[in-house]
């Protein structure tokens, strides 16, 4: 699953990785949370490419009360095109949820959970693949929202956890995001080992009420933690030029 996660690319390197006409108004996020609200990169009514706030926990249209949101910031990959909270969502409503990097707890020596931070490894902005929806209260007024696709954890990832979140390469962004386009199940896969790492860090990213860059740092003294098949270990993001959710 992915229920934490976090973006921090500078604005200009997010208005061209996703082909945005501007760089978007946004800030630097450590620390993102289900029910809070995440940018999108979706298409517009005028068929061009917006950067949108959402909140993150989808709320399908027949629903009625949001709060259901709170049980959907995920969507397995496996089931998305049959189940009624989804499929209508996955045939007209594809988007882009740009990240840096996001958290998985696994557990630790001292049986606690060890949260570690995944990331590609030239600590570039990324997308996970994604979904959204516009439910409308009693009054008529929008909520626009959105959940996380997830599949099977890649080779590297196994370690940490059974499922990971979709995402999408980048040369497919416009397949995922035209509803036109047939086969984005095809796009619904683990994403490959080789282009990603990951690394231990601090226990205070469990508090939504931490949110500053010391939490994608990598712990100290913590190579007893790393994947054995690594070929190197990970030494923490990457910073683009000239620095960024």
């Amino acid at each position: 699953m992915c229920g934490r996660y976090e973006l921090h690319s500078n604005p200009a390197a997010i208005a061209l990785a996703f082909g945005l006409a501007h760089a978007p108004s946004v800030r630097p996020r450590y620390n993102v949370a289900p029910m809070q609200e995440v940018p999108i990169v979706r298409v517009s009514a005028s068929g061009v490419r917006e950067f949108v706030a959402v909140r993150w926990g989808l709320v399908p249209r027949w629903a009625k009360d949001p709060a259901i949101g709170s049980k959907m910031i995920n969507a397995r990959g496996e089931t998305v095109a049959s189940k009624p909270s989804f499929r209508t969502a996955f045939r007209r409503h594809r988007c882009l949820i740009p990240a840096n990097g996001f958290y998985e707890w696994m557990p630790g020596a001292d049986g606690r959970k060890q949260p570690v931070l995944i990331a590609m490894k030239d600590g570039g902005v990324f997308a996970f693949a994604g979904l959204y929806e516009r439910w409308l209260t009693g009054d008529g007024e929008p909520l626009d929202s959105c959940t996380i696709l997830t599949t099977d954890a890649n080779d590297l990832l196994r370690a940490v956890h059974d499922r990971m979140p979709v995402i999408v390469p980048a040369d497919q962004y416009a397949r995922w995001l035209d509803p036109a386009q047939d086969g984005p199940q095809a796009l619904v896969a683990p994403y490959p080992s080789n282009a990603m790492t990951w690394w231990p860090v601090s226990s205070r990213v469990n508090s939504v009420r931490h949110d500053d860059a010391s939490l994608i740092e990598r712990l100290p003294d913590s190579d007893a933690l790393l994947p054995l098949h690594t070929d190197e270990a990970p030494r923490g993001p990457k910073p683009e030029q000239p620095e960024l959710f």
